[in-house]
């Protein structure tokens, strides 16, 4: 089993797990979310988890950073995996720019795959780390809000948070 590292944030009135490995960040829950959400997470990968702010407080400091509107991107490594369709996802929600959205179906077009949208939206509700590749950047196709691992409340907060700055 592969160790975490984990602590819990408490930044702009949201409650975050954060969890690292040896070679990068590899979880952030969601806000409202307690340790049973990282635990399930855990068993579903097979890591050892362990409290260590130390060992998180790099990353913990990107993570304040971005929600407090001090840095719009993270910088971090990251040490994620899944199929290669959702690696696929991911990188391309990574490449959609600080305070901007995209749809599914953008997503789709972008990674090659434009019938596999619902594929797309399932590869995004499994993104382990929320914020840093950013899922909350993809909306649905009549302009709405949909869906977020974290809750449509938190969307739309770090959708405010990346087109307002508050």
């Amino acid at each position: 089993m592969k160790p975490i590292f984990y602590d819990r944030l408490d930044v702009a009135g949201m409650a975050i797990y954060v969890g690292v490995s040896e070679r990068g960040l590899a979880f952030v829950g969601s806000d409202g979310a307690d340790l049973l959400e990282m635990e399930n997470w855990s068993e579903r990968v097979r890591v050892d988890l362990t409290a260590d702010a130390e060992k998180v407080r790099p990353y913990a400091d990107g993570i304040v950073g971005y929600l407090t509107g001090m840095q719009h991107d993270f910088g971090l490594p990251v040490d994620i995996s899944g199929t290669p369709f959702q690696e696929a996802v991911w990188k391309a929600l990574l490449a959609i720019p600080y305070g901007e959205t995209r749809t599914y179906s953008e997503i789709a077009n972008l990674i090659g795959k434009p019938k596999a949208v619902r594929a797309v939206g399932t590869a995004i509700g499994v993104n382990p780390v929320l914020m840093v590749v950013p899922c909350h950047r993809v909306i649905g196709k009549n302009g709405n809000i949909t869906g977020y691992r974290g809750g449509i409340a938190m969307k739309e907060r770090l959708l405010q948070l990346e087109t307002t700055g508050a």
